[in-house]
């Protein structure tokens, strides 16, 4: 049923913890490698600082309340909390997400509820010079530029 031998990268899925679908965890979960999750769990789910391929699969069943926070997420079921992937988000048809959705790549089927933002995991936004170190320099390329800016609009 799950695959062993090929990382999720393959295309296959890789799954070295299974919660099942009678589980109920109340606590927070870290994690490493592929958990799969079919039952529900009240708490953080978190990859281990370091895991790399950290690969979290909530199944069609499964429920997560908390945050989530992981290199690559897959999303079937429903999730109350927000998602923080530093590679990829996935939602399939099925998924319910009440929550913001922080990635660097998206992948969101027809079907699939979002109820939150999707937030661009970019660069840190760089500052606007200060008014005094700019080109302007002494204020008088302010002027021009509102003048411009005022014929613009007119």
């Amino acid at each position: 049923m799950f695959g062993s031998s090929k990382s999720s990268r393959d295309g296959q899925l890789v799954v070295d913890a299974l919660i099942g679908n009678q589980v109920v965890i109340r606590g927070d979960v870290e994690f490493s490698g592929g958990l799969y999750v079919e039952g529900r769990i009240h708490g953080k789910v978190i990859a281990q600082e370091g895991a790399s391929a950290a690969t979290l699969t909530l199944a069609e069943h499964g429920v997560i309340e908390g945050e989530i926070r992981a290199q690559v997420v897959v999303i079937s079921g429903r999730l109350d909390g927000d998602v923080h992937a530093t590679e990829k988000v996935e939602l399939t048809p099925s998924a319910r997400v009440n929550g913001n959705v922080h990635y660097q790549v998206v992948e969101m089927n027809a079907g699939a509820q979002l109820n939150g933002r999707l937030i661009h995991a970019s660069a840190p936004m760089q500052a606007l010079p200060s008014p005094e170190s700019g080109e302007a320099g002494d204020g008088k390329g302010d002027t021009a530029a509102r003048r411009k800016l005022a014929e613009a609009m007119a």
